[in-house]
């Protein structure tokens, strides 16, 4: 049991759990790819689940696939939960879960960018340049009405979100619709605000419906590490030098 509490204090374990429980059996690579993160920090987050026993693995051919293990999730229920009242519980768990679905979930994120309108659009829609500061290549033609897909960099061809170009007024602003590609009704919307400010230009990232409290933490923690990135790239002409959306060791 102590070795599932300490799995279970940590955010990113948890959230390699959820994405086991939205699907099972996956690889270390498509864990890596949803979770932007290096295969060997996942590896190390993946050995403390499977000692805890929250998770078990099988091989098929080559391919390591990782499963959710909810019997010591159902042991701690059963001696944390269970002997509490239930049903109140429930209750106010209902109660929260509204409250939280009337609010209009956003996120909003301001930074300044010493480069032009131009240059600030380019590297929000140009494939290459998305690929060098994001990780993922976005594609479109973007015109009004076109799909646009944010694409693995790793030759798959593989598309982790995609979506539709809502409004595209270069370079001052871009609007574009976001859905799992596992999960169509979890759509949110993207604009991106792109104004001159003196020598420099402030771009203003507003994301709104987001699906639930895990979605607004995810935003929260994405953007900000994203659009450094950008930001180092267009005024240094290189991305930072430890890639900011994983976590450091030590």
């Amino acid at each position: 049991m102590d070795e599932v509490f300490k799995a279970l204090a940590d955010r990113t374990r948890r959230h390699l759990l959820d994405r086991l429980h939205e699907q099972n059996g996956q690889t270390l690579g498509e864990l890596c790819a949803r979770l932007g993160m290096t295969r060997q920090s996942a590896t190390q987050h993946l050995a403390v689940l499977e000692a805890a026993n929250l998770i078990s693995t099988t091989r098929r051919g080559r391919e390591k696939l990782h499963y959710l293990n909810p019997v010591p999730l159902h042991e701690i229920q059963e001696r944390w939960i269970d002997k509490f009242e239930r049903p109140r519980l429930r209750a106010l768990s209902a109660v929260k879960r509204r409250a939280e679905d009337a609010v209009k979930r956003e996120f909003v994120y301001v930074t300044y960018i010493e480069s032009t309108p131009e240059r600030v659009w380019e590297a929000l829609t140009d494939p290459e340049l998305t690929a060098a500061y994001w990780g993922h290549s976005n594609v479109s033609d973007w015109q009004v009405g076109s799909s646009w897909s944010h694409r693995r960099t790793d030759g798959s061809g593989v598309d982790d979100i995609v979506g539709t170009v809502v409004e595209s007024d270069p370079p001052r602003r871009l609007v574009t619709t976001w859905e799992d590609r596992d999960d169509a009704s979890r759509t949110s919307t993207v604009t991106f605000a792109i104004d001159p400010h003196g020598a420099t230009v402030r771009l203003t990232v507003t994301h709104v419906d987001l699906a639930d409290e895990q979605d607004h933490r995810d935003v929260a923690e994405g953007w900000p590490a994203v659009l450094s990135n950008l930001k180092s790239l267009l005024e240094t002409g290189h991305v930072l030098p430890t890639t900011p959306w994983e976590p450091v060791a030590g």
